[in-house]
């Protein structure tokens, strides 16, 4: 959505969608906003409590089933799983997801690596498609005057215009966006901590190819899980980049991340995003 910086600040019912990758800073201007005036909508917990509740749940099970003793007790509804999935505790959908290579590292076969990618995908189009919805809900069931969706990292690799366009329409977005500096920073960041990523299916396809070649190996499974994420984060984030600033000089606005920082109270924040969009008005 596309305003003039006045109407902005004028807004009564502001809604403003976050864009960038992790670290960038998306979880601390949340957490600067007034939790009584605004909704958090977070589309990996949208995504964990309805779009993958049920596989993330089956995945746990199959892992308990493996175990004499929890195989039991399940089998006879003595005791019930339940992921405990939290705005601030996503690890059930990173574990879902998963990581490819060797299954006897920890690793996913290739197919069903990709079965979950496609189903992490869909869903996280849904929750985006959701976001209309869940504003006049916040709205209307809840009292919340203002509404922050602070998407995932891979929302520019969806290919749903739909989902994007549902954003586009009903959000300002902002982009924050990391300098050379801070890029390479979080590289080293999440290199020195490999989690669960998305790739599209595409650049997956490229990356791996190039990665067997380069490494000896004949198959996904012989990948060491850790080392592969480590080896393709740097790639993936080089790849988003031009689609995060493109997004953004379409349709939304972009800060630089490091001044995100200096955001402690909610005047911080509606200034940042009025000062973003007045350098680049539509």
């Amino acid at each position: 959505m596309r305003m003039s910086r006045e109407d902005f600040l004028r807004w009564p019912r502001k809604a403003v969608t976050l864009l960038g990758m992790s670290g960038v800073g998306k979880t601390h201007l949340a957490n600067r906003l007034p939790k009584t005036n605004w909704f958090h909508y977070s589309g990996d917990y949208r995504i964990g409590t309805k779009y993958l509740e049920e596989a993330i749940l089956d995945n746990i099970k199959r892992q308990a089933m493996q175990v004499d003793f929890l195989r039991d007790l399940l089998r006879s509804d003595s005791i019930y799983i339940a992921s405990n999935i939290s705005v601030h505790n996503l690890d059930p959908v990173s574990t879902f997801l998963g990581k490819l290579g060797n299954p006897a590292l920890g690793g996913l076969p290739l197919e069903e690596f990709k079965r979950r990618q496609r189903l992490h995908a869909l869903a996280e189009s849904a929750a985006m498609c959701d976001v209309a919805d869940f504003i006049d809900k916040a709205y209307d069931i809840y009292g919340y005057d203002h509404f922050l969706n602070d998407a995932g990292g891979s929302i520019v690799e969806l290919d749903d215009p739909e989902a994007l366009q549902t954003l586009i329409d009903h959000t300002v977005i902002l982009y924050l966006q990391a300098g050379p500096d801070m890029e390479e920073e979080l590289i080293r960041r999440a290199v020195s901590n490999p989690k669960p990523l998305y790739y599209r299916e595409e650049f997956l396809d490229e990356k791996l190819a190039q990665y067997l070649q380069q490494e000896g190996l004949s198959s996904a499974e012989e990948i060491e899980p850790d080392l592969f994420v480590r080896w393709i984060f740097p790639h993936l984030a080089r790849h988003r980049r031009p689609h995060y600033e493109a997004l953004a000089s379409a349709h939304g606005y972009t800060v630089n991340a490091r001044d995100v920082a200096a955001v402690e109270t909610e005047d911080d924040f509606l200034q940042l995003v009025a000062g973003a969009i007045g350098a680049h008005p539509g």
